[in-house]
């Protein structure tokens, strides 16, 4: 803002002899008039440097505009591209062998020798690859956009590579026995881990939506149970065991409270279903 000083006016009564005098009237009359235009330039230089321009207010109005646009644009998705791997039979360079299935968009992977099929979800990963996690989130299988296979296991934490076997994978999917093959099997699966607690340790198996499911489920449950027994560190966490309950329910679980492992399947999610030995491990083990 600029604002024009006016300097006062000397005193007529103080000027030298000889000069000419105005009136005392005429001089307050110019001040005043002079005051009054120093006013008015000031008011008038306020004015112009406060209001914007027609134009300026219309660039700002525009870019309000677009600022507004690109805030309630909505964000499109990004597609997401998983490389599944092929059915079949794969080996590591850790030496282990292993066959790999499809239920859905899940991967079904079982190790040789083994009688648990572990359900694997993906996930996404930098570089377009795809990780393959178990219901413990534990990652097992990574497979690169370009269909290269990594496994991670206990025996190669830091991962392992895979090259395929050729041939056609076995059916993965959950199988039933039968009640009679099925009463029998619990007997056995009793025995054993009785044997290796060195007590009598209860199975109850009770479920009509999926006895495929419940099998499995009592398979890798005592399976578990035994490995855990022959570890001198991790059997002690055993001592209370006395009962082993297999149920189903509207959401797969494992618990393990005064004495019982009490698994819980859920037949309506078919094989992903089953809780896997290492939520079991993690139910029993307390994890640090």
């Amino acid at each position: 803002m600029t604002c024009v000083a006016v300097p006062q006016a000397e005193n007529p009564r103080a000027l030298q002899a000889g000069t000419s005098t105005v009136p005392d009237a005429i001089l307050r009359a110019q001040h005043s008039a002079v005051a009054m235009l120093s006013l008015g330039l000031c008011t008038a230089s306020v004015l112009l440097c406060c209001a914007p321009s027609a134009h300026a207010q219309q660039t700002a109005n525009a870019i309000r505009g677009h600022a507004h646009y690109e805030y309630e644009r909505p964000v499109r998705p990004q597609p997401v591209t998983r490389t599944t791997p092929a059915p079949g039979r794969y080996t590591a360079a850790t030496g282990q062998t292993f066959a790999l299935g499809h239920s859905g968009n899940l991967l079904l992977l079982r190790f040789d020798r083994s009688n648990e099929t572990w359900v694997l979800r993906p996930s996404s990963a930098p570089r377009g690859d795809t990780i393959y996690r178990n219901d413990a989130g534990a990652q097992v299988l990574r497979v690169t956009s370009g269909g290269g296979l990594t496994l991670y296991s206990p025996r190669s934490p830091g991962g392992s590579p895979v090259s395929s076997l050729g041939g056609t994978a076995p059916n993965l999917e959950p199988q039933s026995l039968g009640p009679v093959q099925m009463f029998n099997l619990m007997t056995r699966r009793s025995g054993l881990i009785s044997d290796a607690l060195g007590r009598l340790v209860q199975i109850n198996v009770s479920g009509d939506g999926s006895e495929a499911l419940c099998l499995e489920a009592l398979i890798v449950a005592t399976d578990t149970v035994i490995r855990i027994a022959r570890s001198p560190s991790a059997k002690p966490f055993l001592d209370r065991l006395r009962v082993i309950t297999i149920v189903e329910g509207g959401r797969s679980a494992v618990t393990y409270q005064r004495g019982e492992l009490r698994i819980v399947v859920d037949p309506s999610r078919g094989a992903a279903g089953r809780p896997s030995s290492a939520r079991i491990i993690r139910a029993i083990i307390p994890q640090d």
